[in-house]
């Protein structure tokens, strides 16, 4: 019981640290933000609104609410391979990124 409660306290720390994290992103550069987050721009409106009560509220759920977005074996190559131009892989990581599409409310 120890272990299980002692996982859902960093599980719901790494949500807090995400949410404030993307808050942050979205408000300094939305733009840019929702590409480095994969999110569309009413998910981005909605996490730049959040009042420091809701992010906790959200923060505590027992899911996490960030995405693994390196779920393609391509995008997971590029991002491990050590190639002798790190900045050609990471251009070629961030055209993969974008290829993906983002999360939005439905």
């Amino acid at each position: 019981m120890v272990k299980s409660n002692e996982l859902l306290q960093e599980l719901q720390e790494v949500n807090l640290s995400y949410l404030l994290l993307a808050q942050h992103l979205i408000r300094d550069n939305p733009a840019e933000a929702m590409l480095r987050l994969g999110v569309g721009s009413d998910v981005a409106e909605i996490l730049a609104s959040l009042t420091p009560a809701q992010l906790m509220k959200l923060a505590n759920s027992s899911m996490l609410l960030c995405r693994f977005r390196f779920d393609d074996h391509a995008i997971l190559s590029a991002l491990t391979h050590v190639g002798k131009n790190v900045e050609v892989s990471r251009m070629h990581t961030a055209i993969l990124l974008t290829q993906q599409p983002l999360e939005t409310l439905q």
